[in-house]
Formats: C-alpha cells, structure tokens, sequence
C-alpha cells in the first residue's frame, strides 16, 4: 500500500493475523484514543514512508482537532524507522518528549494529537483485531486458544501465550512461568491446571515465604515424633496434590537441599515424609514461577542444573506491562467493574498517565492505583489524572517538553557517571540503582534519560531490578 492510500479500520481488519514470530512488520498499536472506534487497534509501517493526519487521505487518518491535515510520517531506513514531524501545530511526543525526528524504539510511546500508541518492532498485523475496549473484530482472525473463563486479561499477546499454554495443558510436561512481579504468574498456572483436566487439587506453595528449615516438611510432610514439635502426622503439599498441580512460587529461592529431594520426587514419583521410612507413590504435575533468571542461578551455583532441566520442559513468559500497554484501558475497566464502578469513565490525561509510567509492579500495581481512583473520586463519574496515585503523575513531569530540555533535576556533571560520553558501565548502572533503590525514574533523571532507555540498559546487561527494589 503506497502513503497516498487511507489505512482503516476495514482493511486492517481484512489481513489475517500472522504470528508474531513469523511477522517481522513494525508498526503502531493503540493504547488509547477517544475515537478508538474511528481507529485501527494497528497500524503496520509496511511500506517506506507511512504518513499520518487529519486528511484522509494519509495512511492513517486521526480526524480530530488536535492533528494537523498533514501531521507526520515514519520513515522506514537502514538504521531502522524513524517519526518525523511535518511541522504540525501540536507536534509529536515519543515517551512524553516533543520531537521533530527520532528515532524509534521498542515500545515507545507515541502522541499524535490526543491519541496514544505503542512502537512494536514487529508482529504488527497480529494486534488488529483486539479492540481497547475489550472487544475483538472476528473479521480479523484473532487467535482462538480454546481456554475457557481464563482470569488473564489482554490482548493479542495474552492472547497468543494462552494459545501456547492450551497446547501443552493436557500433557505431563512441567511447566516454568517466568516473568516480573505483579505480572500474573500464578493465573497462569491455575490456568494451566484447570485446562489440564486432572482431578486433583491445585496446591500452591511460596518457596520465598518460607524458612529453609520449614520448606521440606511443607513439601513432603512428616511423621509423628520426626522432630520436636511434631506431634501429628502432617500431609505435605506434595502428597496433597495428588493427581492435580504442584504450583511452586518463587522456585528459584528454594534451597539446594530441597531441590535434591524435589528432583528425587519428579524422577520416581514418590515421596518421603520427614521421619518416614517407606515412600509413598504421588501423581503430580509441577508448574514453577520464578521472577528469576534460572539459567544465572544454574551458573552461580544456587540452583541445581539437573533440576532446571527437568522443570523447564515448556516456559510459558509473561512480558511486563509496559510492553502492552495497548492492555492498559482493558485492564482499567476490568478493575473498575471488580471495584463496583461499572459505570465509571476515565479521562484523556487520566490514560495519558497510565501510559506514560512503567508500572514496575505491572497489573497488581495498577489495580492498586485503580482502587485508590476509585475511593478518591467519590462516586464521581470520570476518573481523572488528581485521582491517580502519586508516583504515576510524576511521570508527567515535564510532559511536552522539547526533546533535550528536561534537564532541570539532571545532576551536574561532575556528579555523573564518568562514562557519560556513551551508556553507564554495567557497575555504574548497579551504582545508581542501589542509591535510588531501584527507582527507574530517578536513576533516569539522574543520568538525563527517558525510562526506557534505563530498561533497554537493564536487558542489556541482564539486571533483574527486584535486586534492587528489595
């Protein structure tokens, strides 16, 4: 399609979906807009120039006020795709910053007008047929994975995780769900246990909340008289989940001793209670999660290889809120409902600030902040930015600003990394994420960056920030 041909909703709707893996088209997904039903849920960048404004004739049109007739175009070069602004009045904001050509990156947010998207660096066709307010375009060939009443809430990506998982739901593979704090781990191994039809219970078990002394009985349950204070035979989790799911929590904590025994158990399918002295046959499936890098832990020491095999059969990765965001107004109005305002509206600037702060916490931070909107509000009828939690309207600081003018809390330079020619060094980073305690926010204004930028820095050096937050 050339730049001269409009881009609707109808002819995004008329391509089938593709994987993401096999898709390697960028393009735009809509977190939010007041005329999101004037508007594609995606808009692929598959040609060189893709061209956007209140015309009709760019390839996607934005028919409100606040977008000039001709506003913008990406650009599609060697370095990768690049927003230029055509010299619109209100101008183009990537991550809150106003631009007149930069370059793009993965899951930046772009303003154009009143309208919110998402940068994805590929898999863009896949988004078109999940809508913002929760509905999905048939027409689009969204995916069906065939998992009923699923807690999980979202979109294409949720989407095409709950396909994966139905796949291997009724097999006997172990299962390791990675994936941030707060992101919903533990939906997803109930998930997985209730598509698996077993008929045992779903039994769940947090190895981090334990005291490695207690972890063992807790697992495989001990005799009467095994240890002072065991007075009774007691039943471990292991036992009690007997033809249904061992979930483990926060695998990566459990201790090397527990471990062997746990590798002994998965290997034989028996189990030994403390102070026993004959085993007892279990029919068990294990589903893990970790916020962990198992792989670092195998080669640190702290966890067992044989072990990390013999669980890792299929891994099952829920990304961070903050590479869907195009979840975001879904995720709102489910809360709202739990929350008892069904009825309730949110605000332009109200999702401006959701879409502009990263959400280390992910869904379980932002049902927080819902909560505290709802009890702010007062019954009123639209949620607005005030009712928002502090630390997600500071984000806003500084929003619209020229690009290269939020300078004023950036400290001076004899303050700041020696390396500030280019990136920190992977110790400066870890220098400045212990004194903020993890804060992405201040590390970012200290070394005058966007957050996102910290978080590519973060995966290029493979540091887990919850080392930092605890």
């Amino acid at each position: 399609m050339s730049s001269g041909e409009g881009w609707t909703t109808a002819s995004i709707e008329a391509i089938p979906a593709i994987e993401a893996t096999k898709d390697p088209t960028p393009g735009m997904v809509l977190i939010y807009s007041r005329l999101h039903r004037q508007l594609p849920s995606a808009v692929p960048f598959a040609s060189e120039v893709t061209t956007f404004g209140r015309e009709p004739d760019n390839v996607l049109c934005v028919p409100e006020a606040a977008v000039s007739r001709y506003h913008g175009r990406v650009e599609r070069r060697a370095d990768g795709c690049w927003i230029v602004d055509n010299g619109s009045t209100n101008g183009i904001l990537v991550n809150g910053s106003r631009v007149a050509a930069s370059p793009l990156e993965a899951h930046d947010v772009i303003r154009i007008g009143d309208s919110l998207f998402r940068y994805a660096e590929h898999g863009i066709y896949g988004y078109g047929a999940y809508r913002i307010d929760g509905t999905v375009v048939e027409s689009a060939r969204p995916i069906r994975h065939g998992i009923k009443g699923c807690p999980l809430i979202g979109g294409f990506q949720i989407d095409q995780l709950l396909d994966r998982v139905s796949k291997v739901a009724k097999t006997q593979l172990s299962v390791v769900v990675t994936g941030e704090s707060g992101t919903g781990k533990e939906l997803v191994a109930k998930t997985v246990h209730d598509a698996s039809e077993r008929t045992g219970p779903f039994q769940a078990i947090n190895c981090a909340a334990l005291p490695a002394n207690l972890i063992e009985s807790e697992l495989f349950g001990y005799r009467k008289g095994a240890f002072t204070g065991a007075a009774t035979d007691k039943v471990g989790q292991v036992k009690a989940a007997h033809r249904g799911t061992l979930f483990l929590d926060e695998i990566g904590d459990m201790p090397l001793e527990a471990q062997a025994k746990l590798l002994r158990v998965l290997q034989e399918r028996k189990v030994l209670p403390i102070g026993a002295t004959t085993t007892e046959d279990v029919d068990v499936r294990v589903v893990c999660a970790t916020h962990r890098n198992l792989e670092d832990l195998v080669t640190k020491g702290t966890f067992r290889g044989d072990l990390f095999a013999r669980l890792r059969e299929f891994t099952a990765r829920l990304p961070p809120l903050r590479e869907r965001r195009e979840d975001l107004h879904p995720l709102t109005r489910h809360f709202l409902i739990k929350s008892g305002r069904p009825e309730a509206s949110v605000s332009l600037p109200y999702m401006v600030g959701l879409a502009h702060y990263d959400w280390p916490y992910n869904v379980r931070e932002l049902e927080s902040a819902v909560k505290l909107s709802v009890a702010l509000s007062e019954g009123r009828a639209e949620l607005d930015l005030p009712d928002l939690p502090e630390s997600v309207r500071e984000a806003l600081q500084g929003h619209g600003e020229a690009q290269g003018r939020r300078t004023a809390s950036v400290p001076p330079p004899a303050e700041r990394p020696a390396s500030r020619g280019g990136p920190p060094t992977e110790g400066e980073l870890r220098g400045l994420l212990m004194r903020h305690r993890g804060n992405i926010a201040a590390v970012g204004r200290e070394l005058g960056k966007e957050r996102m930028q910290i978080h590519r820095w973060l995966k290029r050096y493979e540091i887990d920030i919850e080392d930092y937050r605890a």
